[in-house]
């Protein structure tokens, strides 16, 4: 018999592979149904409604990609998204940052590891009402912490240059905690013995977390990243609680621009074909994101 006509083995033939593979997709079911349900079918209808012009009650005519070409040329939309680059500018690193040097203080000292891990992580547990509530005291202009540790009376929520940065602060502060525990899991699975063998050929300090540290920690600075840069991105809740999009909208962000839009205005059609522009900008950030700290990690191979 030639070799070519030698018949498929068991493991290679089409009805075995789709028998083995069966309780895979049994077991994924449940989530894609899920994610079909909850996930898939409400995007296709956002998309749908991004061509009508509707309102929340009622579905009007097909208008095709008219809303997407207001859209292009409307200032307010721009500026919005402007708004939510510079708040994710404000955050994405100072949380990778700080969650970084809070891993490294829990891993450090053993002793009070359990007490230093609960008091970086509480903040994130607080529900956002409450969050907000802890901000806008601690930022009043005459009866604040912040203006009685500085000594000065600044309306910083109501200031038109420190207003989103202020929020940005409170954010940081609520979420740090997440990323600590990212990093504190990657710290915690770098074998000790790597450091003895450094440590015995004289490596100490920062030739160490160079060396040693970052090398291991560089996925999961890569997964922190890309989690806060979405997370930045999608900032709804702080603005809308503490300053509800003032002073002179500069605190107004995308999502905050088409929530006003839906529930304001009543232009549901509108506000649906920002929601898809700002997913489509999302990705593309995330992907550019990943892009560029997947060539860095090659570089510095």
């Amino acid at each position: 018999m030639r070799r070519d006509d030698t018949p498929p083995t068991p493991a290679t033939c089409p009805t075995t592979a789709r028998r083995d593979t069966l309780p895979a997709w049994l077991l994924l079911a449940p989530f894609l149904a899920v994610f079909a349900l909850f996930f898939l079918l409400p995007a296709l209808e956002t998309f749908w409604l991004s061509l009508t012009e509707s309102s929340l009650t009622r579905t009007s005519a097909f208008v095709g990609l008219d809303n997407y070409h207001t859209l292009l040329n409307d200032p307010s939309f721009w500026e919005s998204v402007g708004n939510t680059f510079y708040f994710a500018l404000l955050t994405v690193g100072p949380l990778c940052g700080v969650g970084l040097l809070m891993a490294m203080l829990v891993d450090r000292f053993a002793r009070a590891a359990a007490w230093l891990q609960g008091a970086f992580f509480l903040p994130y547990v607080l529900p956002i009402s409450v969050m907000t509530l802890i901000a806008d005291w601690m930022l009043q202009p005459s009866s604040g912490v912040v203006n009685h540790v500085l000594g000065g009376e600044r309306a910083w929520l109501a200031d038109p240059h420190w207003a989103l940065p202020a929020v940005a602060i409170g954010t940081i502060w609520w979420t740090v905690g997440f990323n600590m525990l990212l990093f504190l899991a990657g710290l915690r699975n770098i074998p000790r013995e790597l450091y003895e063998a450094a440590a015995l050929d004289g490596a100490r300090g920062f030739t160490l977390f160079r060396t040693i540290t970052w090398p291991a920690l560089r996925p999961v600075a890569s997964t922190a990243l890309i989690l806060q840069l979405i997370a930045s991105l999608k900032v709804f809740g702080q603005t809308y609680i503490l300053t509800s999009g003032g002073p002179f909208n500069t605190t107004r962000v995308a999502l905050h621009y088409m929530y006003e839009t839906a529930f304001t205005q009543s232009d549901a059609g509108y506000a649906a074909a920002i929601a898809m522009a700002f997913v489509a900008i999302v990705i593309l950030l995330s992907l550019l994101q990943a892009w560029i700290v997947k060539w860095l990690a090659g570089r510095a191979a």
